[in-house]
């Protein structure tokens, strides 16, 4: 859910635009000139502004400008029934996030307001890497498998995810000396199966098998 602002001069259409959105899950205010608009957004904090183009007094280009100025991260979502190329470029060269011309399809405005309104949400970091009965903690290092689990060393914290993240597929010595060591060439080290060592002695079960002659495998 999303507090979001529609400004439009209509009074039936800002009407039926504030009900498809408020049907569609979010909190909606309104305004009927670019006065009320600014005003309504000095004091508040809306995560999109549905811009009209046409309104009395200060026009939306001239909101826009002002909205944009006051706080560069303000979102606008222009819906106006002025939908030649020009105007369209215009208010996206002056940062307007989207311009949807009226008439309009409720069904497509409410797609680019969760468009719109999902660019403004960072993603969050992926927190767990699961396969089986394993599950490792990306942001804290640690192994959880049952009840038991055990923190590992960067070095094994990068060798596992990795494994895990191609469960299934055969990873080769070559492969895993390049993207865990950052190695380009085989130095002719057994590191690789030291480290595949001490990965098998913190899981319970045996999950890392070896695979003759080419790497590891980890299997669910």
């Amino acid at each position: 859910m999303a507090h979001l602002l529609v400004v439009d001069d209509e009074p039936r259409i800002c009407r039926f635009v504030s009900r498809a959105l408020e049907g569609h899950g979010h909190t909606v205010e309104t305004a009927r000139t670019g006065e009320a608009a600014l005003a309504a957004v000095a004091g508040r904090d809306f995560a999109l502004v549905v811009l009209d183009l046409v309104l009395p007094g200060i026009d939306g280009y001239a909101v826009l400008e002002q909205l944009l100025s006051q706080d560069s991260r303000a979102r606008v979502l222009v819906l106006s029934a002025v939908g030649d190329v020009e105007s369209r470029v215009q208010c996206l060269r002056m940062g307007a996030v989207d311009y949807l011309p009226k008439p309009f399809a409720v069904a497509e405005l409410l797609a680019r307001v969760d468009a719109r309104l999902a660019e403004r949400q960072p993603r969050a970091p992926l927190r767990w890497l699961n396969v089986g009965a394993a599950r490792l903690d990306l942001q804290k290092r640690v192994l959880h498998e049952g009840k038991r689990s055990a923190t590992l060393t960067q070095r094994e914290f990068v060798l596992l995810g990795h494994l895990m993240r191609r469960a299934g597929e055969v990873c080769t010595r070559d492969e895993l000396l390049a993207d865990v060591w950052g190695f380009c060439f085989d130095p002719g080290s057994n590191v690789v199966d030291v480290y595949v060592g001490r990965l098998r002695g913190k899981l319970e079960r045996q999950y890392i098998e070896t695979v003759r002659n080419v790497g590891y495998c980890f299997s669910a």
